[in-house]
């Protein structure tokens, strides 16, 4: 009788150990957001965002038009919709959605219809795309904090996320890979600087 009560509790024990294992991987899994940013050229967005604590993903890419597909020259060439965007990947437990809308919103200028200084056309709009209602309402009240920032009307366009094209791979860590070149030194730099001075400590 007492061998037989030992086996029970030893199969209990072994049986809950078993089931902690299963568990642990989702316990511990991390749940990531990702938000889908356009604001003039997505060399400036991605040299950011690449350096913001918390974000563990930054893909340059197309978002917003209507054909499918779409390689750099046809987006630059206007008339395809779709604006030049940043997919970003972050953990809210360390960097919270409010705090990436308002680094997108102080690095670019949101008050320039289809143009971020002299880059100029639809493709360089500033527009901020919503997975679900959460997200929409952040977006939304970023903007009217902007508004409290910026002199001229925000004009950021507000949309569903429907799909989001990779751009080529040449456009990918721009900034780090050419950050010597004049663009970079005149256009992307500045940003850069602007956002390690205001988030200095949020850097990686």
């Amino acid at each position: 009788m007492l061998h037989k009560l030992f086996a029970i509790v030893l199969l209990a024990i072994t049986a809950t150990a078993t089931q902690a294992e299963t568990d642990a991987p989702h316990a511990t899994s991390t749940a990531t957001e990702t938000l889908t940013l356009g604001g003039g050229c997505f060399w400036c967005l991605e040299a950011v965002f690449d350096e913001l604590k918390g974000v563990s993903s930054v893909e340059s890419g197309y978002a917003g038009g209507h054909l499918v597909n779409p390689n750099y020259e046809q987006v630059s060439a206007g008339g395809t919709g779709h604006a030049e965007v940043v997919q970003i990947t972050f953990d809210p437990r360390v960097v919270s959605r409010d705090v990436i809308l308002q680094a997108y919103f102080t690095i670019h200028d949101p008050t320039t219809l289809n143009r971020q200084g002299n880059d100029v056309g639809e493709q360089y709009r500033s527009v901020a795309f919503y997975r679900n209602a959460e997200q929409k309402a952040a977006i939304e009240k970023a903007i009217v904090d902007a508004g409290t920032h910026w002199n001229g009307t925000v004009v950021t366009q507000v949309e569903p996320f429907r799909q989001f094209y990779k751009a080529e791979n040449y456009h990918q860590e721009y900034f780090k890979l050419h950050g010597t070149q004049p663009y970079c030194q005149l256009v992307v730099a500045p940003k850069v600087a602007k956002f390690r001075k205001i988030f200095h400590d949020r850097l990686k």
